[in-house]
Formats: C-alpha cells, sequence, structure tokens
C-alpha cells in the first residue's frame, strides 16, 4: 500500500537540499528506532518519495512555501506503516533539514488497476548499480536503452523479490518477462535541451556515504502483474529503502485515488 503523509509546515520559506532522500531516511530509520520493535527497525521492503509542496529555487536549495508538505511512502507490509505512523505521529515536530513539519493527517492511495505492461515515471531517481566502500562503480553511466541496463534492474528485482519471502521459487522462476523500455522522446528532448535525465547522488549506509549514479525520465515496463505490484510498493533498482526508485504511473490522476487511511497499531 501507498499512503501520503501529510504535514504542516511550521515554518514557511525553509528549505532542503534539492536532493533529500538520504535527510528522509535518516527520519525515517530514526522513527523506527524509537519504536524499538527490532523487526521494524531492520525491515527494508518499503519505499518513499521526496517532499512535495509549493517551492522555489535557490541557491540553498528548495525553499517550501505551501502551508503543506507531503511524504509518499509505500510498503506491501501495512503492519511496518501502521507501527511508522504510530510512532511518526507522537512527535509534534520532525526537521527535515531547514523545515519545520508537523505530522498532521495520513491519506491512502486507491490500488492501481495493474497490467503486464505500465508506463511509469520516476518520482525519486532510479539506481541500477550497487555500490560499496572507495569504489566508483556506481557512479558509471549505462545508456537506459540498453539490455545492460534492463538486466541489472531485473536481477536486483528478482534478487530483492525472493529475499522478501513472498514468492516461492516457481513463481520468481515465472516471472523471467521483465523488459524495461525508455521513453526515448524524452531522453532525446533533454539531450537537445543539455539537460541531464543522470546526476551523482548522495546515499549513507551506517554512517558510510556512497555516490551512485540516479537516473529520472519516464519508462514502459514489461513485467507479470506480481513484478509490477512489487515494485510499485517496494520501488525499483538499489537503495529502495534509501528512497531511491520510487515510481508512479504515468498519465494518472493522484487526487482521484485519493481514500482515508486508517492505521494502529499494538
Amino acid at each position: 500500500m501507498r499512503v501520503r503523509i501529510i504535514f504542516l509546515l511550521k515554518n514557511r520559506g525553509g528549505h532542503v537540499p534539492f536532493h533529500h532522500q538520504y535527510l528522509l531516511a535518516q527520519m525515517i530509520k530514526g522513527v523506527l528506532i524509537k519504536g524499538g520493535d527490532e523487526k521494524f527497525i531492520q525491515y527494508s521492503f518499503y519505499n518513499f518519495s521526496g517532499l512535495k509542496g509549493q517551492t522555489k529555487i535557490s541557491r540553498k536549495g528548495l525553499h517550501f512555501y505551501s502551508s503543506r508538505v507531503t511524504l509518499v511512502l509505500s510498503s506491501p507490509n501495512k503492519p511496518f506503516i501502521d507501527y511508522f505512523l504510530t510512532n511518526l505521529f507522537e512527535f509534534s515536530q520532525v526537521e527535515i533539514g531547514g523545515l519545520y513539519l508537523k505530522p498532521e493527517t495520513v491519506e491512502l492511495e486507491e490500488q492501481i488497476d495493474l497490467k503486464d505492461s505500465l508506463k511509469f515515471v520516476c518520482i525519486s531517481p532510479l539506481v541500477i548499480l550497487n555500490s560499496s566502500f572507495n569504489d566508483s562503480t556506481a557512479k558509471r553511466f549505462i545508456p537506459p536503452e540498453t539490455d545492460t541496463f534492463s538486466d541489472l534492474l531485473y536481477e536486483s528485482t528478482m534478487e530483492r523479490m525472493a529475499a522478501s519471502d513472498m514468492f516461492d521459487k516457481e513463481q520468481l522462476e515465472g516471472f523471467y518477462k521483465f523488459q524495461v523500455v525508455p521513453d526515448k522522446t524524452y531522453i532525446a528532448r533533454l539531450t537537445a535541451a543539455q539537460k541531464k535525465f543522470a546526476r551523482i547522488y548522495p546515499v549513507y549506509d551506517r554512517d558510510v556515504k556512497y555516490e551512485i549514479r540516479g537516473y529520472t525520465f519516464p519508462f514502459t515496463l514489461y513485467a507479470a502483474k506480481e513484478v509490477q505490484d512489487f515494485v510499485l510498493h517496494c520501488g525499483l533498482g538499489q537503495f529502495t529503502h534509501k528512497g531511491f526508485g520510487m515510481l508512479d504511473v504515468a498519465h494518472s490522476n493522484p487526487n482521484s485515488r485519493v481514500l482515508k487511511y486508517e492505521f494502529s497499531y499494538a
């Protein structure tokens, strides 16, 4: 399921860096640790967006001027989401960069009808290579239209689906159909305008900083419905629990699929 956490912005004009996924990852991890439940502290099958709201750009980053700011959180595990929300709402305020946010309410995104082919947009950068200390491999550029790009995403998705214990071996073997096809028109338009769809981003794991290349562009994914559902709720690619690889279905009206969300944790 995918929920939208709506915060009241207490200091309009406050800012965060352009890329602030690592700040959100630190906040989320802190809330999970606060709850004290080890099975949720170590859980990694979740994904989240960047902060959404009315913004203006400066050298400092993104300044938020809307009265409210939204964060999308997704996971196939409802007890995990309930656990996180219960502990989050015990705080009267959380600080993310230069923003002072008060948790206000939660909305549930209605389930999308899944097909064997869906066009997605990236609402956070998509990372295809893992990283290790003092290794620049993850910064390497791989053209999105190549089989290598699609194959790396297939391998990481199958590994994560196997590790989730949500699928048996026979099911995983049936998910051999998998192809990522980028929107070539979009990429060509950005290239012609000398704009980037691939950048280097920081990510932190156990206090170690890594640099990774993230991609942001629309694409069509050809895969089984179960695979589509998994990446929609757990993200696609590497470092998904760090806020990378969050997707949304293209050409959908997000305001038409919002329900009230009730959560509880015992």
